[in-house]
């Protein structure tokens, strides 16, 4: 598997992240060794979770996740063959912060979830206007000199104010923000594409998208109102996505992946990871079959007739 560099750290990256959100929520324990024991066999090293993961759940407090990959990562004796991503600044209870004293809290927390003594890319999850981007890169600093983190990155942040974190690093000598995790997908283009990817090219940071798959409309899945009912998030999809345009670009997706004898699913991952600035797409599975089509969409290979086809489409 080739790796990437991320941004300008010393971290490589597969091509392709695995969404850690599922584990401990709607993929129990088991099954999330089964996922990330493949995982780990198809050389897709990269897992993307939160201290937040997940507390939307009734009876869940947060830290879900981070437990079971902590408990993977003991029992097969892994930690070095991964890269492990994490975030804080989500709502734990104390509202949506980047203040320091919680992101030192925070970091603790899941470092011992995670049974590990550093983390490898530590993001924000949100960014906190309230909060100096002088106190909040100062304190990623402090963790980085205490080794417990080995490079940051940002989520959820306008290309205008992603461009003052980073100018505000370089002002004061401040650990930068090497990766950007935000929406982008085959239907979610004009903020990433005319915001965001000019200062991400600019300033070499790693792009590592999520909502790969569009809350699963560009897996083909919903395609009239009748099939919104098949998922909880179907009502979501069908506002957002189900319409005109929607509707074209799943015919284009459909006619490239006849031509690859693979499935939509799999058009959508290529066409993100074929995408200049994209490091690593995010997405996430809760069965193996689910998992093994992902797989092989990190092999897939568009060529240009095809990429023209998808942007065509999706412009």
């Amino acid at each position: 598997m080739r790796l990437k560099q991320l941004g300008q750290s010393e971290l490589k990256v597969s091509p392709f992240c695995f969404g850690g959100n599922v584990f401990g929520w709607t993929a129990d324990e088991t099954t999330s060794f089964a996922l990330l024991d493949r995982l780990l066999d198809a050389e897709l090293t990269f897992i993307d979770t939160a201290n937040v993961y997940s507390r939307w759940v009734e009876g869940h407090k947060g830290g879900e996740s981070e437990t079971v990959i902590g408990n993977w990562l003991k029992s097969r004796g892994s930690r070095d063959k991964m890269i492990i991503a994490t975030k804080v600044g989500a709502d734990m209870g104390e509202g949506f912060t980047m203040a320091p004293a919680h992101i030192r809290e925070c970091v603790d927390a899941s470092l011992k979830r995670l049974q590990t003594d550093y983390i490898d890319l530590y993001q924000s999850h949100y960014d906190d206007p309230n909060t100096p981007f002088e106190d909040v890169l100062g304190t990623f600093q402090d963790l980085i000199k205490a080794g417990k983190v080995r490079a940051i990155g940002a989520s959820n942040i306008t290309g205008e104010r992603l461009q003052a974190a980073l100018d505000t690093s370089a002002k004061h000598n401040l650990p930068r923000y090497d990766s950007l995790q935000p929406l982008y997908n085959l239907y979610d283009r004009n903020v990433y594409e005319t915001t965001l990817e000019p200062v991400v090219s600019a300033n070499k940071v790693s792009v590592i998208p999520y909502y790969t798959l569009a809350a699963g409309f560009l897996t083909g899945k919903y395609r009239k109102e009748e099939d919104l009912t098949i998922s909880p998030r179907g009502a979501r999809v069908g506002a957002s996505y189900l319409n005109e345009r929607g509707l074209k670009i799943l015919a284009a997706m459909d006619q490239v992946a006849e031509r690859y004898s693979v499935t939509v699913a799999q058009i959508a991952v290529a066409w993100l990871m074929a995408q200049p600035s994209v490091t690593a797409p995010i997405s996430s599975a809760t069965k193996i079959d689910q998992l093994e089509e992902l797989i092989k969409a990190t092999r897939l290979t568009l060529d240009q007739d095809a990429l023209d086809a998808l942007n065509n489409a999706s412009a």
